[in-house]
């Protein structure tokens, strides 16, 4: 909690943390309004599933050209653009008047969230170089916080009444915030990194940390859209718990990130990830015992073990030896959202061959395997 006192009490850190969770509540905000998306343009499912790849397009367009701009313009300026950028992109798919327009719409809303994840993961690696500080976990938790208050904001939906003018009044309020709070950091810049030539022993670190982004994310992925159905067609649970396997997901993933950084401090970044995995790995233990109770605790230390390792790679990757920063950030960055993307669709592919239980076996490998990778990491370290 020592870096969450720390963001709460500096402006510095405050700023870049508080873009995190302007990011999610401007996700979020579209996402509850999705179903009304569908009926006012009269679209089916595979029409909407073919405008939120075009969101998922938008992300993956600029992530190749991120880390150039972001070194151009600098770190400090970019996120601050990224923040400016969003807030035009958010309103773009609620307000579009037909389904072309909406492909557009995400396509951008993509493409800003993209740049603005990039730039303030960079940010914050390069803030936590020149303090000396430790906040990257906890700013992460933001981001799962911004989640929070998206959900406390939907109990205004027939308040409003108008998916437009919800958004717009939270554009206005989370844009307000981050203009405030900009002059804070708008003037930070990367240092620049001794450039060394290309070689294996520089891309096998990073590599290494971008299979284990795609395999974290890809998890998280699949329990955020399959844990509800485990919870009800494996372990039979009632009814009224069947999302409290993902809402045990939601709280101890935030309540880790807010820890997280204190941990790293004293055990170092690539122990945590190590940790986080093995906590990780128990949650799945505890879910495959198709018993209720034990199951949502499984989910609940799921929460618990993802929440630092996402974290710690971009720490880690954005401090690897002849490699920017931003470059670190972004292929990090690349292989976890095509791993948070492509997840639960393997993971369906595997359920409807064999069955969800299986699935979730897979998904205990897949993390035992970070475990190993770990292992690997800290001896080349040594």
């Amino acid at each position: 909690m020592r870096s969450l006192l720390l963001i709460l009490s500096n402006p510095r850190y405050f700023g870049p943390s508080w873009i995190f969770a302007s990011v999610n509540i401007w996700f979020g905000t579209w996402a509850i309004y999705i179903p009304s998306v569908k009926e006012k343009l009269g679209i089916d499912k595979a029409d909407l599933g073919i405008a939120l790849f075009c969101l998922s397009l938008g992300v993956f367009t600029i992530f190749p050209m991120a880390s150039k701009l972001i070194n151009k313009i600098g770190v400090g300026k970019a996120s601050w653009i990224g923040v400016m950028c969003v807030s035009v992109a958010a309103m773009l798919p609620l307000m579009a008047p037909n389904y072309y327009l909406l492909m557009g719409g995400l396509y951008l809303f993509g493409a800003g969230t993209g740049f603005t994840d990039i730039a303030i993961n960079t940010l914050v690696t390069e803030i936590e170089k020149e303090d000396k500080v430790n906040f990257m976990s906890a700013a992460h938790g933001f981001f799962s916080l911004g989640g929070i208050l998206v959900g406390l904001g939907s109990f205004l939906i027939p308040v409003i009444g108008s998916p437009v003018l919800h958004m717009g009044i939270t554009v206005v309020l989370v844009f307000f915030i981050n203009l405030y709070f900009s002059k804070h950091y708008i003037n930070v810049v990367a240092a620049p990194a001794e450039k060394e030539p290309f070689s294996l022993r520089l891309f096998k670190p990073l590599l290494l940390l971008g299979i284990i982004g795609f395999i974290c994310y890809a998890c998280e992925g699949a329990i955020v859209d399959w844990s509800a159905l485990y919870l009800q067609e494996v372990v039979l649970a009632p009814e009224m718990l069947i999302g409290a396997g993902f809402l045990a997901f939601s709280v101890t993933m935030t309540l880790g990130r807010f820890l997280g950084d204190g941990i790293s401090s004293r055990i170092g970044p690539i122990k945590l990830v190590g940790l986080g995995a093995l906590i990780a790995a128990f949650g799945y233990v505890l879910i495959l015992t198709q018993h209720t109770t034990w199951s949502i605790i499984g989910f609940a230390f799921n929460g618990l073990g993802f929440s630092v390792i996402v974290p710690e790679l971009f720490r880690i990757g954005g401090n690897v030896k002849g490699v920017d920063s931003s470059q670190g950030v972004a292929f990090i960055a690349g292989s976890g959202y095509l791993g948070f993307l492509l997840g639960p669709v393997v993971l369906g592919f595997i359920a409807e061959s064999t069955s969800l239980t299986y699935s979730f076996s897979v998904l205990l490998g897949c993390i035992l395997t970070v475990l190993a990778i770990t292992f690997f990491l800290r001896r080349k370290r040594k």
